[in-house]
Formats: C-alpha cells, structure tokens, sequence
C-alpha cells in the first residue's frame, strides 16, 4: 500500500517539483514519513541522488515532530470536543494506547526501535504521539525521535537504494 501512495504522490507533485522537493514533502507526512520519501527517492521513482535525498528526507520527517509532541495532547483535547472530529481523536488515542506497551517497557530505546524499525504502523510520527500521550519530556523523547529516525534513515537507504538500486540499475 506504501508503494503505491508514493507512486501516486510521487506521479502527481513530480510535474511542478523537483525529485528533492516532492522526497521532502512526502517525508513530511504521516504514514509515509521517511521511509515514503526515500522510497520516491530511488531509482524505482524519482532517481534523486542519494546525497540529496537522505538528508532531505531525514529533515522533512523530523521538522513535524517538535509540534506533535508540544501540541498533540491540547488538539486531541480540542478535537474530542467537535463531533466531527471527536472520532479521528479517539482513534489517535486508541492507536497511541496500542503502541505504549512497547514504549513504556523499555523507555527511550523502546521509542527509538519504535520509531527505527520501519514496520506498518510505526515511526516518527505515531512514537511522538505516544510519547507525547506519556507525558516523557521533551528532549528525551526528541532525541530518541532523531535516533530512530537516523536507524530508519539507514534501514530505508539500504532497502531504496541498495535493494532497489539494483533492480532498476
């Protein structure tokens, strides 16, 4: 399903945006999130280097993740209140819920291989959330954000350059 979001994205901002700009603008959003990017990135997609695209895309996943963290918990609240929100809110939290255990067992290392390990529903956005839910401070749950999204960056370039490269060489 990721794939094809990005070929969909990808194909759509490809012809007003550079390679680099659409790599960072898909970085950006949930779900996708660095792991989008640097799949738009590759050889498969867009063929931007991977000298651009790797810190594009760390920089493009990371930028959201101050607010999240700072104003997840005030907009949830917000959110809850409006019927037509109040069900997305609820989702979010319940999505949170789900994932804690895994964060809450192992503390900051725990949202570093949360948000590292590039699985379905994981990552920087859905760790910051949780942590933010969590109430973990700040710089602690930014650092192990910035960690994980470094492993991701790592685990992504491998799979969209290394694997991929290959194929579409």
């Amino acid at each position: 399903m990721a794939e094809q979001l990005v070929s969909v994205l990808a194909g759509a901002l490809s012809g007003s945006l550079s390679g680099e700009a659409v790599c960072f603008i898909i970085s950006l959003l949930p779900i996708l999130e660095l792991r989008g990017g640097l799949l738009a990135a590759s050889p498969a997609f867009l063929n931007v280097p991977v000298a651009a695209a790797v810190p594009l895309c760390i920089i493009g996943n990371l930028l959201p993740i101050p607010f999240v963290l700072l104003l997840i918990e005030r907009i949830l609240v917000l959110m809850e209140r409006i019927s037509i929100t109040s069900g997305l809110a609820l989702w979010l939290r319940r999505k949170a819920d789900k994932n804690k255990d895994k964060i809450v067992r192992y503390g900051f290392w725990g949202l570093v291989l949360f948000v590292g390990i590039p699985l379905p529903g994981t990552g920087a956005w859905t760790g910051s959330l949780v942590a933010a839910l969590l109430h973990m401070p700040f710089k602690k749950s930014f650092s192990a954000c910035v960690i994980g999204v470094m492993m991701a960056a790592v685990i992504m370039y491998i799979v969209s350059y290394g694997i991929l490269g290959a194929v579409f060489a």
